[in-house]
């Protein structure tokens, strides 16, 4: 998904520099940290006596809570968070599937492979903002159902949050965010 959306809106003509590039720089980190995942299992597997001693470390852990949310957060993947510079803590991370007071849902909105902007704001202060993109990014206002807290967020395609705003969400923000991940307005 990451590299998929990258390229499409590269053929598309719509990419902004360096897109492609940050695939690199996102997906590497995530791969060494799986790799090394993989050979702590491996580890644990062995059948001397360091691989005993580490599986009864894991049965430890396991048994806390603490323990048990690692594993699944790393398991699952909802522990990867990539490095896109922004300061709220969403970005970066795979997007809740956040759903608007109406019912709809932020997975409904993102099958025809677009970006997505959310405006929880009462004044639907994005909504100018998101037309330069309208081609790129779909817009979506209302109050959310389960509220975590921000007042907008911008989802790339492949579901990842690249900016999120507080409750007055800032315009000049969102809008250097989107020419980031989707080049320029009415490109």
């Amino acid at each position: 998904m990451n590299l998929g959306w990258k390229l499409a809106a590269t053929v598309h003509g719509h990419a902004p520099d360096g897109l492609l590039d940050t695939y690199t720089r996102e997906r590497h980190p995530i791969g060494a940290a799986v790799l090394d995942w993989s050979r702590a299992q491996v580890a644990a597997m062995r059948p001397d006596a360091h691989g005993q001693a580490i599986q009864g470390v894991v049965r430890d852990l396991l048994g806390t809570r603490d323990g048990t949310t690692y594993v699944f957060q790393k398991v699952s993947g909802s522990s990867i968070r990539y490095d896109l510079g922004g300061e709220h803590p969403l970005v970066g991370r795979n997007a809740p599937d956040l759903r608007l007071e109406d019912g709809t849902r932020l997975g409904d909105l993102m099958r025809d492979g677009q970006g997505i902007v959310l405006d929880f704001s009462v004044d639907r202060c994005l909504h100018g903002s998101a037309l330069g993109w309208e081609s790129r990014m779909r817009y979506a206002a209302g109050q959310a159902r389960n509220d975590l807290g921000p007042g907008a967020v911008l989802v790339r395609p492949d579901g990842v949050v690249a900016w999120a705003g507080d409750r007055r969400p800032d315009r000049e923000a969102f809008e250097r965010a989107a020419v980031q991940w989707f080049g320029s307005p009415g490109a």
